[in-house]
């Protein structure tokens, strides 16, 4: 069976790195005036400077013979294609058909799923114009002021990061919330500043049994009835992005506003498809639209581009680098606008749950890291927190810096301080200060590696480039680790027995360990005794009605939630 760390590339990778450990990035640019303009290129508004990376010539040659001996090429055909590459979960893997605003067909098992996406897609055209215009009128005749989605994991993180992104786009008279936390207080926060008369609510479950979800938007139908009284119409403030059809209207739906999408999704590559909703009701759906083109123009950088010239290829291979000579155990991301901010929580999440993987696609286990640790924080407030480990700590950690060049208008000061901060921090990562001793307590080693992302401004576009770019990233190293980026077992493992312990919380809590008993002691000692089955569903909800308000329909319109 072929072993990557015993071929021939891997094996030259390690010489190289050991041969040019010591080498300095600001002496590759002393030997080379023309380093820049070499590293660094453009895919329509995005520009990528990779330049400021311990990686010589030779090396980034060695790494893209790597890229060229992997499966990348055939995998890549395959996914856009509709093979099935979750060999786990046995499913193609098609996010990248969601954005295909073309008329080219995408095969399933032998059907052309694009007729059923531009369905969908239209589904979510007439649904946002109709509340964006106030059309779509709530149980009292009035319009909706608030949207709250209801979602965890890639339900949430991708439509919040991309709906905050892009606040300056929303429709002035929506106010958006995200609910994600099982936590009561984070629904209670809220709902208590919400009128159930204009509130609308997307509850978005692949499955529609995700725990979390379902007891939040379980909590927000109560809520919703006791304010707006038992007959109130459930159906004109509940909507679903769902497969699962039958549950969601079974929880009071109504089947025309169950919003598709499809097993052949990951959750965490799901906001291009009805998940996407808050998207198109924040921004319009011409807006959502610029979303996939953006996108879309990555994908076909992606397909088309030569590896040397390839922007998620370069990245991908780069962080291989680090990751697996260089010892790094994590990625910093780090937006130079608050806008982002949202952006490294939603990374994460693509980049650990794609490829935090120990086992190979044939189940063998690797000898080699695989994902790493992904974390961030909008500057230049992470210059006032981490940097400091970054500039002089023991740890080595690669950084993606992004930013726009366009500022806001009557803001031209504060944003040209905002792109210094970022590039002289860049320069300060790689020239260190070493004015004396290096055991000098105010010494700085330098040396340290970092990309530099700029969009030309945040825009739609721009912003699924951006999304798609990272996505493709983190798909090339999972074919080069050969592993499957594509499923999330560890996540169903939690899923699972956390199902199980709130099932066996009373009876048989013996069959677990002596912590996990212990543990459910104390919780249920703060509970008191606990009915089961639909008595205790029916406690619960009984319980909703009597501490729940009664007046929100009286209640002024909530502003806008940035906090949720």
């Amino acid at each position: 069976m072929f072993q990557l760390t015993r071929s021939v590339t891997w094996q030259a990778l390690e010489r190289l790195h050991q041969q040019t450990a010591n080498d300095r990035i600001s002496d590759y640019f002393k030997a080379d005036p023309e380093r820049f303009e070499k590293m660094s290129l453009r895919v329509g508004g995005l520009f990528l400077d990779y330049s400021k990376h311990q990686v010589s010539d030779e090396v980034l040659k060695t790494l893209l013979e790597l890229a060229d001996h992997s499966a990348l090429v055939q995998r890549r055909a395959q996914m856009f294609s509709g093979d099935i590459i979750n060999v786990t979960e046995d499913r193609p893997v098609l996010h990248t058909a969601l954005r295909n605003l073309s008329d080219e067909p995408v095969y399933v098992d032998g059907k052309n799923v694009m007729p059923e996406i531009h369905q969908t897609r239209e589904q979510i055209k007439r649904f946002s114009e109709e509340v964006r215009s106030g059309e779509w009128k709530g149980y009292s005749g009035e319009r909706i002021k608030d949207v709250v989605n209801i979602g965890i994991g890639g339900s949430d993180l991708g439509p919040n990061m991309a709906c905050r992104a892009l606040l300056k786009h929303r429709h002035p008279e929506l106010n958006f919330h995200f609910v994600s936390n099982v936590d009561g207080t984070h629904i209670q926060k809220v709902l208590k500043r919400l009128d159930p008369a204009t509130t609308l609510f997307i509850v978005s479950t692949k499955t529609f049994s995700t725990q979390e979800t379902l007891l939040n938007a379980k909590t927000a139908r109560r809520w919703f009835l006791d304010g707006a009284g038992e007959d109130a119409d459930v159906g004109a403030h509940f909507i679903a992005a769902s497969t699962n059809r039958k549950a969601a209207m079974e929880f009071g739906i109504r089947e025309e506003n169950v919003f598709e999408f499809w097993a052949w999704v990951g959750g965490r590559y799901s906001m291009w498809s009805s998940i996407g909703l808050p998207i198109a009701l924040s921004i319009g759906f011409e807006g959502f639209i610029e979303l996939l083109e953006g996108a879309q123009e990555m994908d076909r950088h992606f397909i088309e581009a030569p590896f040397a010239e390839n922007m998620p290829v370069l990245m991908a291979l780069i962080g291989i680098w680090y990751i697996n000579f260089h010892g790094a155990e994590t990625q910093a991301i780090v937006p130079y606008d608050q806008a982002l901010h949202q952006l490294p929580a939603f990374l994460q999440q693509l980049d650990m749950e794609s490829n935090g993987k120990s086992v190979d696609i044939f189940g063998q286990p690797v000898n080699y890291k695989t994902g790493p640790i992904v974390w961030g924080e909008t500057g230049s407030n992470g210059q006032h927190a981490f940097f400091q480990l970054l500039h002089q700590g023991t740890r080595f950690v690669p950084i993606d810096f992004i930013a726009s060049l366009k500022p806001e208008s009557g803001f031209e000061d504060h944003h040209f301080a905002l792109l210094t901060n970022m590039l002289a921090q860049a320069n300060a990562f790689m020239e260190g200060s070493q004015d004396s001793s290096q055991l000098d307590p105010y010494s700085c080693p330098g040396n340290r590696p970092s990309s530099t992302l700029l969009l030309d401004e945040l825009t739609p576009k721009n912003l699924g480039a951006l999304i798609a770019l990272y996505e493709h990233k983190v798909f090339v190293q999972g074919v080069i680790w050969n592993i499957n980026s594509f499923d999330q077992w560890g996540v169903q493992l939690g899923k699972r027995i956390a199902g199980e312990i709130s099932e066996r919380i009373d009876e048989n809590s013996q069959d677990f360990d002596a912590s996990t008993q212990g543990l459910l002691a104390l919780v249920r000692g703060h509970f008191g005794e606990r009915q089961s089955g639909a008595a205790a569903k029916a406690k619960a909800a009984e319980g909703g009605k009597k501490n729940t308000a009664k007046a929100k329909a009286t209640q002024s319109p909530a502003k806008q939630d940035t906090s949720s």
